[in-house]
């Protein structure tokens, strides 16, 4: 299986559009050893070439440009054999929006992300204008499935959707309560066996689904967004803390890279917010996961397993 990171930054991407914090203002000056960096979205190819990507952002255009394995092969043509969703965040789903030009797309995702994306949602009548143009896949918890090819014949990966700590999406917590899938975890491996990817990019606290996904995985990419739970709050952007969010910040006793450092894994940070110090070179904090054997995922970033 290989692994191409099209993305590896939280919603808003990496400078902000509107964020003069420290690191998205020393970014644009030059004045910071940082890269910038697109919203999280990996492309899985297994071992006969068939290639799926896991999350549709709003960059999706740009990243399908920047990976020619998914470039067109004929004049109206796609490679992508579908799309994996972990929840109904936007800057995990908008880019579906951006999918409209009749070309037939399968999407993989539990029952409460699809619900969240498709119902009193007018924006999607423009992925229903013809008969199949969208094929829902649904992920049931904890049942590992093989992802399908174009012609219904199975690829080589099988998932497993694993329910971790999250919440629903912003724009629908007045609307919808919480659900168990509405935020899940990956494990991925192909299906004659070998090494397997675990993917969590989403986390708001540990619980026996994190540490069997910590366990299990030989490759783990985890949820990186925040380094402090008072972040935002520290740099006046917000009063939300980092769970407040449903996000499990890495610093601090109870904090994830205290679990991560156990991990013989090899470890890879994901989903990084635009005010993490972590996205420094040269920072304590960087320095800190070095000495812990953990990674920090960039653009174009390749992890073969």
């Amino acid at each position: 299986m290989r692994i191409h990171i099209l993305g590896s930054a939280a919603g808003g991407g990496f400078p902000q559009w509107n964020c003069g914090c420290p690191n998205c203002a020393g970014l644009r000056k030059g004045t910071i050893a940082a890269t910038a960096r697109k919203h999280t979205s990996l492309a899985l190819t297994d071992s006969e070439g068939t290639c799926f990507l896991i999350h549709a952002t709003p960059e999706i255009g740009a990243q399908l440009a920047g990976f020619p394995p998914l470039h067109p092969r004929a004049v109206r043509d796609s490679p992508l054999a579908g799309i994996v969703l972990t929840n109904a965040d936007l800057d995990q789903c908008l880019g579906l929006l951006s999918l409209r030009e009749s070309q037939p797309v399968h999407v993989y995702a539990t029952e409460s992300v699809r619900h969240a994306v498709t119902t009193e949602n007018r924006f999607y009548r423009a992925l229903n204008r013809i008969p199949g143009q969208v094929t829902w896949h649904e992920l049931k918890l904890h049942a590992s499935q093989a992802l399908l090819r174009p012609d219904g014949r199975p690829s080589q990966l099988v998932v497993t959707a694993i329910p971790v700590p999250g919440k629903v999406p912003l724009y629908l917590e007045e609307q919808m309560a919480s659900q168990i899938d509405d935020n899940i975890a990956l494990l991925v491996r192909e299906i004659s066996g070998g090494p397997c990817l675990g993917y969590a990019p989403c986390v708001g606290a540990g619980n026996s689904d994190v540490e069997r996904i910590v366990a299990m995985a030989d490759c783990l990419m985890f949820d990186g967004t925040f380094w402090a739970e008072d972040e935002l709050v520290a740099l006046g952007i917000g009063r939300k803390r980092a769970q407040d969010m449903a996000h499990w910040p890495l610093a601090g006793p109870n904090g994830s890279l205290s679990v991560l450092a156990k991990s013989c894994s090899r470890r890879i940070l994901i989903h990084i917010n635009n005010t993490n110090p972590i996205l420094r070179d040269d920072s304590p904090e960087r320095r800190q996961l070095r000495e812990a054997g953990v990674e920090v995922a960039y653009d174009g970033m390749e992890v073969v397993i």
